[in-house]
């Protein structure tokens, strides 16, 4: 009997606590609301077989509980009430699955007009892509990822020469556009969410997935990576930035493209362009997905400041981070641990060039590092 009690006491509680809950679900900023029917349709079926399967479990404790000079009935069959849960059985599965299923081919499904943007994933960061004038993204493959091309577009490829590669963990986007993402991923499994348009997708290394969504109003919203990709999942995020059509037509313009990068990279052969080398090849390795260069925190120390300044190390002792313990950091990690950071660090063995650029860069993080 008192199983009952607080089983009844559970079902109450459940659906009592559904409707008065504050955890709503986020306002919606996309034309996805087919994707909160779908998740009511699914809170209704379950909630509904949850309560009659629990009041069921309740009248049966009640009603066959044990009584004094009463023996248990055996009945090894009953075809009529196997069929009627076989058929209510097949009845709610169906009716869980179909409604995702139609709602998933829309959602792969983009119109012809959709503008094609791509998202990059590596551990631990987001980089984007947009298709030139020609309106198509360029040819690419992890195989062509170099210290100069972090994207691994096709050198070759005409219609990879005007896409426009960004860096800054934010895609920006116009708004009432719809927009087909293109997802790849340069080591791990990662995800691609933004809870305000109802927009989730894995990017799974060495395939292309996709997904489309109409931004409906204009603001900054979050985007998160959904599968545990390491240590720094946590720290794995970036933003949407979605503004007029004028507005992103204008942003767009001011953008580098990919074969202006690429001939600035074989330019870069004079001194003051080693900031610029030592910038593109710290996307290329990956380190701003590590350490960041705002001040932010990271899974490692940030670079902003970082030269010149003095660090404590994990035994306690202090030391000035100048070119020497840089050098030893990036290639003997293990051997000066900063405190308070994981020593999750792989070693790095640049050459001579690109070591000097990496640090040219980091010095030019620090407010009032001069150049050697």
């Amino acid at each position: 009997m008192i199983l009952a009690i607080v089983l009844l006491i559970i079902v109450v509680g459940s659906v009592v606590f559904h409707f008065l809950n504050p955890w709503m679900l986020t306002e919606l900023a996309s034309h996805w609301g087919s994707m909160d029917a779908m998740l009511h349709i699914s809170f209704l079926i379950t909630g509904v077989v949850f309560v009659a399967v629990s009041l069921f479990m309740v009248v049966a404790i009640i009603r066959y509980r044990h009584r004094e000079g009463q023996r248990a009935r055996f009945q090894p069959d009953n075809r009529k009430l196997e069929w009627w849960l076989i058929g209510a059985t097949t009845a709610g599965i169906v009716a869980l699955l179909a409604p995702g299923l139609v709602v998933y081919s829309d959602f792969t499904r983009p119109p012809s007009n959709a503008m094609e943007v791509e998202a990059f994933g590596e551990q631990w960061r987001y980089s984007y892509r947009y298709p030139g004038e020609d309106g198509v993204l360029g040819y690419a493959d992890i195989r062509h990822i170099s210290s100069d091309n972090p994207l691994g577009l096709d050198p070759s490829d005409p219609m990879a020469m005007d896409d426009v590669v960004i860096h800054d963990d934010v895609l920006r986007l116009p708004v009432d556009r719809p927009v087909r993402m293109m997802l790849r991923s340069k080591d791990v499994l990662h995800g691609f969410f933004v809870p305000q348009f109802r927009a989730k997708m894995d990017m799974v290394p060495g395939m292309v997935t996709h997904f489309w969504f109409t931004p409906t109003r204009t603001g900054r919203f979050e985007v998160l990576c959904t599968q545990h990709c390491g240590i720094a999942h946590y720290n794995m995020r970036s933003h949407v930035v979605v503004m007029e059509q004028d507005e992103f037509d204008a942003w767009l313009q001011e953008q580098e493209t990919f074969g202006e990068s690429m001939a600035a990279a074989d330019n870069d052969e004079a001194p003051d362009d080693l900031v610029a080398v030592g910038r593109r090849l710290a996307n290329a390795e990956g380190c701003i997905g590590c350490h960041s260069v705002d001040g932010s925190r990271r899974v490692g120390p940030t670079w902003l400041n970082l030269y010149g300044s003095e660090v404590t190390l994990a035994d306690g002792s202090t030391v000035i981070a100048d070119e020497p313990y840089l050098r030893q950091s990036i290639e003997e990690p293990g051997t000066q641990l900063t405190a308070g950071y994981p020593p999750v660090m792989p070693a790095y063995s640049f050459d001579r060039d690109d070591m000097e650029a990496l640090l040219a860069y980091i010095r030019s993080l620090s407010e009032g590092a001069g150049q050697e």
